[in-house]
Order: C-alpha cells, then sequence, then structure tokens
C-alpha cells in the first residue's frame, strides 16, 4: 500500500508518495508540458493508488495560454500564419486565446495598453504572439514590464531592442523573383511595393534594386510605387504605372493582395497577363493559386513562421532568452502562368 485510504488522500500525500513537490503533482494533473512524461506517469499512478480527488474544482487560471493579437482578421496572410500558431500551441498543450488589437490611437496610451496586458494575464497568458500589428507600440512595452514575453510576426520594425520577432528573408526573396524576370529577358520592371515605414516592404525594395544593379539595369524610380498591403491600392497604382508613354513588360508587386489589384488593372485596361504583362506577388498566399492566370509569387514559409513565433515564446516563457532577437525563415519562388518572356 502506498498510503492510508481511512482518511481523504491530499495533495501533499500524493507529493510524498512520489518523492516530488506539490507543485510538481499540480503541474502533472493540470496538463503542464513542464515536467517529463515519466514524472507524470508516476504522479497519476500515485494519485490513483491513493484514491486522491480534488476538493475545489480546477481553477482555470492555472491553465496555460497563449494570447495571439492581431490588426486584420480577414487577411489571408494572417490566416496562414495563424494556422502555424494554432498547430503549435496544439501540440504543446496550451490554450490560445485570440485577440483583436485595441484601435492603435488607444494602445499608444500606457494605460490602455497596461491594462490590456493586465487582462491577458488574469486569463492565465504566459505570452503573447503578434501578428503584423501595424507598428511597435505600447503593448510591447506593457508587457515587458509585466515580464510577459512578446513574440512579433513579420514586425514592422525589426531593430526595435525590446522586441523579438520572427519574419523571413524579404530581400533574398525579392532579389530572387527579380532574378527570375531578368531571365526571361525581362529590363523595364516597375516595383509596387509596401507601406514606406515597413522593414519588411523597405528590405524587399531592397532586393529588387539591388538584382537590377548586378545586372547594370538602372533603377527608373518613375516605376517605383509605395502602397498599403491592400488589393485597392494595387489597383490604383497599376493604373498609374501602366498609364505611362512606355510601360514596363513586368510589375512585381510586394505582397499577393497588391498583386490581385495589379491583374484586375491590367484587365480592366485590355493587357494581357502574361503576353503583354508579367506579373509577380509576394507571400503565396491561397489565392494566389486562384487568380487567373495563377500568380507566381515569393513563397513565405507562413505557418512556419507562426509556429516559430510559439516556440520561441515557450523558450521565454521559462525564463530563458531566445537564441536569436529576430530569426529569418527562408523563401523560395512558386512559378505558375502570370509570368513569361516580354513579346518582342
Amino acid at each position: 500500500m502506498m498510503g492510508d485510504r481511512s482518511s481523504r488522500a491530499t495533495l501533499t500525500d500524493v507529493a510524498a508518495a512520489v518523492g516530488v513537490s506539490r507543485a510538481t503533482v499540480s503541474k502533472a494533473l493540470n496538463g503542464r508540458g513542464d515536467i517529463s512524461d515519466a514524472t507524470r506517469e508516476r504522479v497519476l499512478a500515485a494519485v490513483s493508488e491513493l484514491g486522491y480527488r480534488p476538493t475545489t474544482a480546477p481553477d482555470p487560471s492555472a491553465r496555460r495560454a497563449l494570447v495571439v493579437v492581431f490588426d486584420i482578421p480577414a487577411s489571408p496572410y494572417i490566416l496562414g500564419v495563424l494556422q502555424g500558431v494554432v498547430a503549435a500551441a496544439t501540440e504543446s498543450r496550451i490554450d490560445l486565446l485570440t485577440r483583436l488589437a485595441p484601435s492603435k490611437d488607444a494602445r499608444t496610451e500606457h494605460a490602455v495598453a497596461r491594462e490590456w496586458v493586465a487582462e491577458q494575464r488574469a486569463a492565465g497568458a504566459i505570452g503573447i504572439v503578434g501578428l503584423t500589428l501595424s507598428e511597435p507600440d505600447a503593448l510591447v512595452a506593457a508587457a515587458g514590464n509585466e515580464r510577459l514575453p512578446f513574440v512579433i510576426v513579420d514586425p514592422v520594425d525589426v531593430h526595435q531592442r525590446n522586441s523579438v520577432s520572427v519574419g523571413s528573408s524579404n530581400w533574398a526573396g525579392a532579389r530572387a523573383m527579380t532574378e527570375h524576370l531578368l531571365s526571361l529577358g525581362h529590363r523595364r520592371i516597375a516595383w509596387l511595393g509596401g507601406p514606406e515605414a515597413s522593414d519588411a516592404a523597405r528590405d524587399r525594395l531592397y532586393g529588387y534594386q539591388a538584382a537590377l544593379d548586378a545586372a547594370g539595369i538602372t533603377v527608373d524610380p518613375a516605376l517605383i510605387r509605395a502602397a498599403q498591403f491592400a488589393v485597392a491600392s494595387g489597383t490604383v497604382h497599376a493604373h498609374e504605372i501602366l498609364a505611362a508613354p512606355v510601360r514596363p513588360t513586368a510589375i512585381m508587386a510586394a505582397n499577393d493582395e497588391l498583386a490581385v489589384g495589379v491583374l484586375a488593372a491590367a484587365h480592366e485596361r485590355g493587357i494581357r497577363v502574361p503576353e503583354d504583362l508579367s506579373v509577380t506577388g509576394f507571400d503565396d498566399t491561397p489565392q494566389a493559386a486562384w487568380t487567373t492566370p495563377p500568380l507566381t509569387t515569393v513563397h513565405q514559409h507562413l505557418e512556419g513562421m507562426g509556429a516559430m513565433a510559439v516556440q520561441t515564446l515557450l523558450v521565454m516563457a521559462e525564463g530563458r532568452e531566445p537564441s536569436s532577437r529576430h530569426v529569418e525563415l527562408a523563401t523560395s519562388l512558386t512559378l505558375r502562368e502570370s509570368t513569361a518572356p516580354p513579346r518582342a
């Protein structure tokens, strides 16, 4: 016999029988992942042998949870990253709480940010994943003050000293795509970029410029635009580019939504893709395969970025420093039917 069953067994009895602390027993009973499987099995065996039953219902706050917060839930990009977050959290047996970020104006107020972070901690959060928040803001600072780990996916500014982030090799991806168009024979290539404040958009622009420079082609400022990452922006700016007396033979868009807008503008102007104009995107979201024609784009491992953010957060939640403050995943090209050699 492991103990006397004449009286109701307690958590202390279980801990003594196994030779571990009460906290370890509690972790085993609450499904925590920071104890070994062997220890958990010994605890559960002792619970069964002693007939231990909790005296109260489990405390919801004892469960571990991750909070994922974002601005634009309808974005195909966000949904791709979120799949990776969900998969990694599920594998680690951690609850996942999804939150829309407070309005940009509200969350710049430190009091609002502190209250928001406190609410997440009260809900059992051991860390926060931010998906492409519109700008670094007081939420990151408030989480730091509360010692609540915060990891940003695809941050606006990767040089923020207090932030830990996960992204993709934006410069290399854009350069590789530009080199692909050059190999097809294109020389007049337009660039439709993202917001000027975005590091990711800026790195993609630099990759495009680097490839042209290496090929001995002078970048034409008239062929470069900055826009919001949205279909409507792509359509407006593509109309401007395509209305020029000498139009480009290819347009590179800094994300797939912009590229969809370019395709729409080309269709409205009677310009055939890829016969008259090659079009490329960036991200390789599901919609890229559904366009007409299917879109050639730079593939980002969106699910991998989400999973990496969760893994980094769990390391930080254990009080350890991440191996890097900014992790970049490799990109690759997905070649479809929206690119072809230019017409003679």
